[in-house]
């Protein structure tokens, strides 16, 4: 049986159109794949990142999707271009260079100064939880009559 893609025939589409882009050159805008096409945003979506991930395009959000250029070596098993695209390894490439602030996550892991009672554990601190109470609740819970009998089948 065969199974027609649309993302597999746009791929296609856009894949044999590439040659009449050069090196780093802007493709046509998302919405006019999608008006020229006439498939869904998701469709357009989906092809280029298939592109991406064959290295034939780049893609850069919020600036748009443009030829990738040519690779010069044969890419190898262990092969981690990836990660400089994802940590932003070569940051010439990029119009927005990215970076990671962990400033927020340092201040959460700090202890907290004295005084001061920490509410992110999902746990009560120990001097908030009513152990003595609960006790007696229980202790009172447990002695009423029929408490300990089984429920009717």
């Amino acid at each position: 049986m065969h199974e027609r893609s649309s993302v597999g025939e746009l791929a296609d589409r856009l894949r044999a159109e590439l040659s009449r882009y050069s090196p780093g050159e802007k493709l046509p805008s998302s919405r006019a794949l999608v008006e020229r096409f006439r498939v869904s945003p998701v469709t357009v979506s989906r092809a280029l990142a298939r592109l991406a991930a064959e290295g034939l395009v780049v893609t850069r959000p919020g600036a748009g999707a443009f030829r990738a250029a040519p690779r010069t070596g044969a890419r190898t098993v262990g092969d981690t271009d990836w990660q400089e695209v994802a940590l932003s390894a070569d940051s010439s490439a990029e119009l927005v260079p990215r970076s990671v602030d962990a400033s927020g996550v340092l201040a959460s892991l700090a202890s907290p100064p004295a005084g001061v009672i920490e509410f992110n554990g999902g746990y009560l601190h120990p001097s908030l939880q009513p152990e003595r109470a609960m006790g007696a609740a229980l202790t009172r819970a447990g002695r009423r009559p029929g408490v300990w009998a089984r429920p009717p089948v």
